[in-house]
């Protein structure tokens, strides 16, 4: 059996300019980065005056490590569409370094529904998060000198909230000292990194539709408090400009395209455990200009990714999806059923039975809670058997829900024709009454429990006497009108990621409430969550080499 990489080498790609042609972006608007990736000019949304096409969601169930495919599945989706007739663009994240020489891998789909170039795509693409890191460090760098010469602002050093960040698994960076060595080389404090993704520099670049807005939302990070409690600001240190600077090329979207030369724009990569896991709201934009249809996905679970997608982007973007796909398997359910990864392969109808209550949560939320319209796409394995697709396929029935088969690893569009099919149906038949999980004009506490309760199937939510303190605090501050974005572990509807399936009477503990004033939102730290992950025992990294003619190998 081949290798992910080893079918995108066969892959013969168009030089970007045609795929450029083919979505109707004219050569002037493109930045190239060599003949398969570039970066779409500003110009082009500016000036583009095209309705927007519908924007599909694609979306699954609780991650387990017998993987569910729904980035393949969304890759899949967009070729099956353009199969089948219609204009399609596919808008993805770009990956992060942790994973990929981590234990997930990359994020360019796999098997014959990939977008290329896959080595570049997973590795340095174009350089976004390499600025992207350089700005959140500048304003780091920016913060230590200005106590160094004098802190005329007044910052408490033993209040500063804002992170160095790398782009890469670190767990021993998670907690350091530093500016030790005497007085010339810094005032010595507690610090810490995250990773890149985790930076709240990423939300906002995510977030952002202009370089204007950039600059604003920049100005607005808070990154501490003063000995007298008073927030300060990159706009109060004079960063803005500078991080500005760095992350205006950045902020273009990348074009490159799919194995069977569909147009896809990777942009932004947010993890959506720790983040709100979308990719930028410009891409969005511009590929909702360009066709008929837009495909795009939001990371882990519907109670994540989907969660944050709808009540974060969509509301401060003005997005409205036509249509959402939840993903899943039926080797993860029957994990959620309680079956160990090696035992799979066999059919087992009970296990599967009691798995599948965590599908049917996340169909019941996306129907229910946001009223909209959605297909399950089953993405078959070949040790699948036909009774155990049938059993899904009649449960979802009794939620009024289709259940489509997706074999889009195997045979690439051709395998998702038929789940392009049931979407083009959905967006053309059945209207959705779009709805949002809360109202921003609850308080933190009644957004947070509206989450837990509604989406999560929690019975309510315990605040620690931390996070009640600075819950009071922020809302003291004037953010009590912010939308919510829960840090959660992703194998769990619940904060423990041992509750699998669809847990029932839990409470979900919240330790820590911050705000990223310059994304706009509140940020929830639950369970044992970390903004810094470590390597796994044997790392991908491990797997990963260049054979003497230059070439890549391992990577997956």
């Amino acid at each position: 059996m081949k290798t992910d990489i080893e079918i995108a080498w066969e892959c013969k790609m168009k030089d970007i300019g045609e795929i450029a042609a083919s979505a109707g972006i004219e050569e002037n608007y493109l930045t190239r980065y060599g003949r398969h990736k570039a970066k779409i000019d500003r110009e082009f949304l500016a000036e583009n005056k095209n309705p927007d096409g519908k924007l599909v969601l694609v979306t699954a169930i609780t991650p387990t490590p017998a993987g569910e495919g729904k980035t393949t599945t969304t890759i899949g989706l967009a070729d099956g569409l353009k199969r089948i007739g219609k204009t399609v663009t596919v808008a993805l994240r770009e990956p992060s370094l942790g994973p990929v020489f981590g234990i997930k891998g990359g994020a360019a789909g796999g098997g014959y529904a990939q977008v290329v170039p896959m080595e570049d795509i997973n590795l340095h693409f174009t350089g976004d998060f390499h600025a992207i890191g350089a700005a959140n460090n500048l304003l780091a760098a920016m913060i230590d000198n200005h106590i160094q010469q004098g802190n005329t602002l007044g910052i408490d050093p033993r209040k500063i909230t804002w992170k160095r960040c790398v782009d890469m698994n670190d767990r021993q960076l998670r907690f350091v000292v530093d500016g030790l060595g005497g007085k010339p080389n810094g005032t010595p404090r507690e610090d810490g990194f995250d990773i890149t993704v985790a930076s709240e520099v990423m939300a906002v670049f995510c977030l952002a539709t202009s370089i204007s807005d950039l600059k604003e939302r920049l100005s607005r990070i808070i990154i501490g408090y003063t000995y007298d409690d008073k927030p300060v600001t990159a706009g109060d240190l004079k960063a803005a400009g500078a991080m500005t600077a760095l992350l205006k090329d950045a902020l273009k979207p990348n074009l490159v395209q799919t194995l069977e030369g569909t147009p896809a724009l990777v942009h932004g990569g947010p993890f959506a455990n720790i983040a709100h896991g979308c990719n930028s709201v410009i891409a969005t934009k511009t590929a909702l200009k360009l066709g008929e249809y837009t495909v795009t996905e939001a990371g882990f679970g519907a109670d994540l990714g989907a969660e944050k997608f709808l009540d974060i982007k969509c509301r401060k973007a003005n997005l409205k999806p036509d249509a959402v796909v939840i993903v899943a398997t039926v080797r993860a359910l029957k994990m959620h059923g309680g079956l160990a990864k090696t035992e799979l392969k066999t059919e087992n109808i009970e296990a599967l039975e009691k798995g599948i209550p965590n599908l049917l949560r996340h169909v019941k939320n996306i129907k229910e809670v946001y009223k909209l319209p959605c297909v399950v796409a089953i993405n078959r394995f070949p040790t699948d058997t036909d009774f155990e697709i049938e059993f899904i396929m009649k449960k979802c029935r009794t939620l009024g829900v289709n259940t489509v088969l997706s074999t889009v690893w195997a045979e690439g569009g051709k395998g998702g024709e038929d789940l392009a099919r049931e979407v083009v149906r959905l967006c053309e038949e059945e209207k959705g009454d779009f709805t949002f999980a809360y109202s921003l004009s609850e308080s933190i506490k009644e957004k947070i429990d509206a989450i837990v309760k509604k989406v999560y199937g929690g019975d309510g939510v315990f605040f620690t006497a931390n996070a009640e303190k600075q819950i009071a605090t922020l809302e003291k501050l004037g953010f009590s009108d912010l939308p919510v974005c829960m840090a959660k572990t992703q194998y769990s509807f619940s904060d423990d990621p041992t509750k699998l399936g669809a847990p029932e009477g839990f409470t979900v503990t919240v330790k820590n409430v911050k705000v990223s004033a310059g994304a706009g939102f509140i940020v929830c730290l639950t369970g044992d969550i970390m903004t810094m992950p470590g390597l796994p025992k044997v790392p991908a990294a491990e797997n990963i080499d260049v054979t003497p003619e230059g070439k890549i190998v391992g990577l997956f």
